[in-house]
């Protein structure tokens, strides 16, 4: 079995949506993880579900999958970034994540993308963990029910710093029909697990993966080559399991010469077993 890969477009951020899809596509990726953010595919715009159809389109004509991510840094709000979440204490401000997530979703069903991955936040000092629990419980029941009603796949990604942090963390929330967006570097982060022993573990639970490099105990997204990653050993473990998802590689920081980047890091996934 061949792996599939795609670029996130967050690695991509001063291109056009148009011209990343094109570089995405030319270098030989399957598909795109498309981060919504104001300048590729606005959720917000009023047209927004026309312009889904555009890139739906694009997509098909350029023969690449999806996978639909959520973490835009000022979408939400322009003054604080990643605000508001799933545990802000402010009800409205939970309300508008939710509603967020839930365009995600009805973007995802347009594309026909394989899941929308989002994750948990952190809550602000003060704030009582158990009441930011119930919050997040109530914020992902409802994101998840709506995702099921349209066939697509809710994914919570584990990030360091955020109320669900580790693997164990999405593991206790059991909540039925919650896939897991698995990001191996995160492993190295937490340090909790071996990236390749959490893909063979969470096997049955993964909704999509990420991959990038990534120094032990540093959140940095790192290129290939640069960091800890026993990048071989996680691309055995995922076709071990049979994974035949997009897998995503996560390059946010490469922004500014995503022109290299892009084609690069293929060609490292490619060659890197031989």
């Amino acid at each position: 079995m061949s792996l599939r890969f795609a670029y996130n477009t967050n690695g991509a951020a001063n291109h056009r949506l148009d011209d990343a899809l094109g570089l995405i596509a030319d270098a030989g990726y399957d598909g795109v993880a498309l981060t919504l953010d104001i300048h590729h595919l606005d959720p917000f715009a009023e047209t927004w579900a026309q312009d889904a159809e555009r890139v739906r389109g694009r997509l098909y004509g350029l023969n690449l999958g999806s996978v639909i991510e959520t973490g835009a840094r000022f979408l939400l709000d322009p003054r604080a970034k990643h605000e508001p979440t799933l545990v802000t204490a402010d009800p409205a401000g939970r309300a508008r994540r939710v509603a967020f997530l839930q365009r995600a979703v009805d973007i995802a069903a347009i594309l026909g993308s394989e899941a929308v991955s989002f994750w948990a936040g952190v809550p602000k000092p003060g704030v009582d963990p158990e009441a930011a629990r119930g919050w997040l419980r109530a914020g992902l029941e409802e994101v998840v029910a709506y995702a099921a009603e349209r066939r697509v796949v809710a994914a919570l990604e584990p990030e360091p710093g955020m109320l669900v942090e580790t693997l164990d963390d999405y593991a206790a929330l059991a909540i039925p029909g919650l896939s897991l967006a698995l990001d191996t570097g995160h492993c190295l982060v937490t340090q909790e697990r071996e990236p390749a022993a959490a893909v063979r573990e969470f096997a049955d639970r993964l909704g999509t993966v990420a991959i990038e490099d990534m120094a032990r105990g540093t959140h940095i997204h790192l290129p290939f080559g640069e960091g800890d990653m026993d990048v071989p050993g996680v691309l055995d473990a995922l076709e071990s399991i049979g994974f035949d998802r997009l897998v995503c590689v996560e390059l946010s920081r490469e922004s500014h010469r995503a022109d290299r980047m892009i084609p690069d890091s293929l060609r490292y996934l490619r060659e890197c077993r031989r």
